[in-house]
């Protein structure tokens, strides 16, 4: 048993993964209560697929019967600063370091396969792969196999690498020894929970996506209610700063791994440049990125609240065009962005230019 374990383990990081350790195909009662409250509070948002396959979550024996083993593989994606940095310069788009380049699902289930086939090639069984595809509590198994621990802001959080881990599973129906799950070690520091902008953390352990910028940036698939607009900030896609504050990440380290590190023109955009895509020219640009399944409009409409935060008037001649845009969604918040930016003279000739020639109430409520 010794001898396949430090040979899966060898074999993980000849792929590229960075960690790699061991689960039971039990996940613990106190995290599926914790997830049951989670469900009864409606704290899921739009994601009503969350409850739909609640009984698959139980445990990846509930998922995939035949399961014995859970084999938990971390890749660091680190970045090279601090991305909080970027929050000050407001005119630029902050991007969620893990979508600043491709998409780390087809990257990390590609050196999954590649493990799991020589797996089933050497010591035969069968295999599943997963990267958050899958109704599977991989921050709770991960913290099960002790690949870290599940911090107070629900992630996980690695002595290793801190808050920067890319997770996967593989299933297997081999029987292998579990790893001992490490322990928590977020002791009385709560810096997860105080930077929350939109105070999405109602308690430690406890998150309400509905109030996550991460959610209301990717999920929410209709307009982010007002409350959560400024302080959004420049986040047009994920937030980082939960996992950013985290004090583990003193032992943080950049990801040597090319397809992590940030593509020029995600490092810092300028906000304006987003708003001439059309809708083949979004798909074109985020071709290999995961920013792709949301969609331009949702993109849109996050790029428009980023710019009426930025509170510089002179963006307002570039956004004017976006109030005659073919998606209700990208004019309402062109409206509600130019309102944070004008004066209300300016805006009430706007209004009057615009509004006679606009049915949508959606639109119409955010005119005033």
């Amino acid at each position: 048993m010794t001898d396949l374990k430090a040979a899966i383990i060898e074999k993980a990081k000849e792929a590229g993964f960075d960690s790699v350790s061991f689960a039971p195909v039990t996940i613990p009662q106190r995290n599926l209560d914790r997830y049951q409250e989670f469900l009864e509070a409606g704290q899921y948002g739009d994601m009503d697929w969350m409850q739909e396959k609640n009984d698959w979550r139980r445990g990846p024996n509930s998922l995939w019967e035949e399961c014995r083993t859970v084999i938990v593989l971390g890749m660091n994606y680190g970045p090279n600063q601090d991305p909080m940095l970027k929050l000050q310069f407001q005119e630029r788009a902050n991007i969620s370091v893990y979508a600043q380049n491709k998409d780390y699902h087809d990257l990390v289930k590609k050196k999954l396969k590649q493990v799991a086939r020589w797996l089933v090639e050497t010591h035969s069984g069968q295999v599943k792969v997963f990267v958050d595809t899958a109704p599977v509590m991989e921050k709770a198994v991960a913290a099960q196999s002790g690949l870290g621990w599940q911090g107070k802001h629900t992630n996980l959080v690695s002595r290793d690498f801190g808050s920067w881990l890319f997770l996967g599973e593989i299933f297997t129906t081999l029987e292998i020894a579990p790893d001992k799950a490490v322990k928590d070690s977020c002791g009385n520091c709560q810096a997860c929970l105080d930077i929350c902008p939109t105070q999405a953390m109602p308690g430690p352990y406890k998150l309400d996506a509905s109030r996550c910028i991460s959610y209301l940036t990717i999920e929410h698939k209709s307009h982010i209610p007002v409350e959560f607009r400024n302080p959004m900030g420049n986040r047009i896609y994920g937030c980082d700063d939960c996992l950013a504050v985290c004090p583990w990440n003193k032992f943080a380290q950049m990801s040597d791994k090319m397809d992590f590190w940030p593509r020029a023109e995600l490092s810092a955009p300028r906000l304006v440049d987003f708003l001439d895509l059309d809708d083949a020219g979004f798909r074109k640009f985020f071709s290999s990125s995961p920013i792709k399944r949301i969609g331009r409009n949702k993109f849109l409409r996050n790029v428009l609240i980023a710019l009426g935060n930025a509170r510089n008037p002179d963006l307002a001649e570039k956004i004017i065009p976006s109030l005659r845009d073919e998606s209700p969604l990208v004019r309402a918040m062109a409206v509600w962005a130019l309102g944070q930016l004008l004066d209300s003279s300016t805006f009430q000739a706007l209004r009057q230019q615009y509004l006679p020639h606009e049915a949508d109430t959606d639109v119409a409520r955010e005119w005033g």
